[in-house]
């Protein structure tokens, strides 16, 4: 499982995002962090599967690289200073289904989920779902073991919705989002050592009935 070692690669990547840096500690990176992560997904996965029997993704299908896109960025430094997975039935081949991510960085651990990539014809159908049945949705939301572990539901908004909701808005004000997501912040500490996984999954749980919700939504 993941150790300090883990954290300082991270934090001295950090410091020395520069290919010629990374190429000289390309080994380490993989005994310390790469190694070791798949192998706490995998694990996580794992308890997942407990309340998502559909999760059929390994760890490779569910990790992004290391490796930044940067053709479209001002930002050219090569590498990302963070770990992450996508938590889907197909991982990174499913990612508009509703689901969970993990994120660990130094200084930050981050789990949440929802809905977050929605196109218009699916981000239609989850303000449809909840203009329908609002209290249901706002139970959800409300439930005293979500907030504890996320405080509330994010993403950002439309300034203009579709006329068919602005009455609905007014007593849900997130219908006026276009993405629906949650999402803890932590001490990466929580990351260290062999009960992490059920540390995660417990988070992830939380947000299993909404995850649900949305996919019912989507269809």
């Amino acid at each position: 499982m993941l150790n300090e070692a883990f954290l300082q690669f991270l934090y001295e990547l950090s410091q020395n995002n520069n290919r010629e840096w990374f190429e000289s500690n390309k080994k380490r990176f993989e005994t310390v962090v790469k190694k070791p992560f798949e192998a706490t997904v995998e694990a996580v996965i794992e308890r997942l599967r407990a309340f998502e029997p559909d999760f059929t993704a390994t760890p490779r299908d569910c990790i992004f690289r290391i490796y930044r896109d940067t053709r479209f960025s001002k930002d050219k430094t090569p590498y990302k200073t963070h770990v992450g997975a996508i938590l889907t039935s197909r991982g990174r081949k499913n990612m508009e289904q509703p689901g969970y991510y993990l994120h660990i960085e130094f200084g930050n651990l981050m789990m949440g989920g929802g809905a977050y990539f929605l196109e218009k014809e699916p981000l239609r159908r989850v303000r449809t779902a909840i203009a329908q049945d609002p209290e249901a949705f706002r139970a959800l939301v409300s439930d005293k073991n979500f907030v504890e572990k996320f405080g509330e539901l994010k993403g950002e908004k439309n300034k203009v919705l579709p006329p068919e909701f602005k009455v609905a808005a007014q007593a849900e004000p997130l219908l006026a989002n276009k993405q629906f997501y949650f999402m803890a912040e932590t001490d990466p500490a929580h990351a260290i050592g062999n009960d992490f996984p059920d540390f995660a999954a417990d988070y992830f749980r939380a947000g299993k009935a909404l995850n649900d919700f949305f996919r019912r939504a989507i269809g």
